[in-house]
Order: C-alpha cells, then sequence, then structure tokens
C-alpha cells in the first residue's frame, strides 16, 4: 500500500454575524503554511441569509483570493484577525492534519457550513449506489440521504447526483471514502470512460463499482455486439473483470463519473 503524505495546517471559520441575529458560519479559510498558500469555500446564498449585504457579500470570496495574492495567505489571516468585526468576524485558527488540500476544504465546508439548499442549482441529492440504481435503471421513487452542495461552476442538471465510493480500486483519482458526484445515463461511446455499474449475480459488497469501461465488438451478421467487456481499474494493486457477451448481459450501466466532490 502506498504511503500518503500528511501535512500540518490551520483552518479558520468566518462568520456573519447581523443585528439581532445568532452568528453563522459563513465560510472556510484553509491555510497551507509551507507552501503559504489559502483555501477558501464561501456560501452562495447571500440572498436567503442577509439579502440588503447580499451584493457585498456576493464579492466577498473574490476580494480575498486578490488580497491573499498580494498579502501572502499568512498575511491576509493576520489581516483579518487583527481587523474583522461587527458584520464579519473570524475564529481562532484550528490545526488540522491534510492529506489533499482542495479534498479538504471541500470536507471542512460540508462541516461546519449548511447554506440553504437550492435544489439542482447549488445543491445535488446524496443516494446510496443501491439506491441510485434504483432510481435512474427502475424509474423508482425514492428517498435520498440528504443534499451536497456542489463546487462553485458545476453546472448541474437532474440526471446529476452524489454517492459514497467505498474502496481503493480507483485510487488516486478516487479516494477511498470520497463523494464523488456522478451524471446517470451515460450518451454516445462509453469505452475508456469512468462509470458506475451495478453488476448483477455478484456479492453485496462488490455489485456496484466504478470502473474505467473497455469493450471488444464483434460483427453477427450486420450487427455488432458486445464480444467481451473489460472492466479496469486504476489502482495497480487491483485486477480487471473481463466478461464475455454472456456475462455483459448482467452489467448494467448506471451513470459516468463526473468529479470528487469530498
Amino acid at each position: 500500500m502506498p504511503l500518503v503524505s500528511s501535512y500540518s495546517a490551520t483552518y479558520s471559520i468566518l462568520e456573519l454575524a447581523l443585528p439581532g441575529r445568532d452568528p453563522v458560519p459563513a465560510g472556510v479559510l484553509l491555510h497551507d503554511p509551507v507552501g503559504d498558500r489559502l483555501y477558501l469555500r464561501l456560501r452562495r446564498d447571500w440572498q436567503d441569509i442577509a439579502p440588503e449585504e447580499a451584493e457585498v457579500l456576493s464579492l466577498l470570496e473574490t476580494d480575498l483570493k486578490t488580497k491573499a495574492a498580494e498579502l501572502g495567505a499568512e498575511g491576509l489571516l493576520a489581516y483579518l484577525e487583527g481587523t474583522l468585526s461587527n458584520l464579519l468576524t473570524i475564529g481562532v485558527r484550528r490545526s488540522a492534519m491534510v492529506e489533499d488540500f482542495p479534498r479538504a476544504i471541500e470536507r471542512l465546508y460540508r462541516e461546519n457550513v449548511h447554506a440553504t439548499v437550492r435544489e439542482f442549482v447549488t445543491h445535488l441529492p446524496r443516494y446510496s449506489l443501491a439506491v441510485a440504481a434504483g432510481r435512474f435503471l427502475e424509474n423508482d421513487e425514492v428517498s435520498g440521504e440528504g443534499w451536497d452542495e456542489a463546487p462553485r461552476g458545476l453546472k448541474l442538471t437532474r440526471d446529476m447526483f452524489t454517492a459514497r465510493i467505498v474502496g481503493r480500486s480507483m485510487e488516486p483519482v478516487i479516494p477511498d471514502g470520497s463523494i464523488c458526484v456522478f451524471r446517470a445515463g451515460v450518451t454516445g461511446s462509453r469505452q475508456g470512460r469512468l462509470v458506475l455499474v451495478e453488476a448483477l449475480g455478484r456479492g453485496s459488497n462488490d455489485r456496484y463499482t466504478v470502473k474505467r469501461y473497455r469493450s471488444e465488438k464483434a460483427r453477427a451478421g450486420e450487427e455488432w455486439t458486445h464480444a467481451r467487456i473489460r472492466l479496469e481499474p486504476l489502482n495497480p494493486e487491483f485486477e480487471a473483470w473481463d466478461l464475455d457477451a454472456r456475462e455483459a448481459e448482467n452489467l448494467r450501466v448506471i451513470a459516468e463519473f463526473v468529479q470528487v466532490l469530498d
């Protein structure tokens, strides 16, 4: 098993304190002291929680990134700690061990900030893999496990969802335990794409999996059929699945992998 490096970091919670209301988390600032780099994630529902200040607050994330580039991450944090008061405040720095900074800021944001759910605008439904299969393959009415806020810039559609992946076969692209975004209904060629599949007839522990999809086709008269399908892991410690034409009939492609969320 390859060793995973961990780095010592600190993070701070930015809070919004409106008059007459309890402070609410406004975002998270994560500091990489080695590279003096700042990772930040702020909420986007300002119009819902602070309509009068929403226009100004919507510019805050861009402003903080600009100041971090000018002052450095440590310089910006020291400036905020010395000047913020009233409407915005910043909490004390907390220690954290981080393996991957982009994933860590998403996780810390999800743990500390609970933004207004805007379905398929800022948030996607979370399903277990089995529930996702029923929802998108059998058109069942199902209940999700909640809603996950998607990254800024990702265009959401109603065929998208999130699910937690367990296992190391797709590392390093998809880490064990990560929450991933998927899009149901894979269009076009599946060749070489990362897909979430259901293998009917396998055990409950490995019935649902994410793998790279490869297929070999053979001509049967005037039509082409799958002669063999190969499901490849990205982690070389794991073996690929090879399915012949008969076994491939029990394979159902649920969705295509989009990106790791956390």
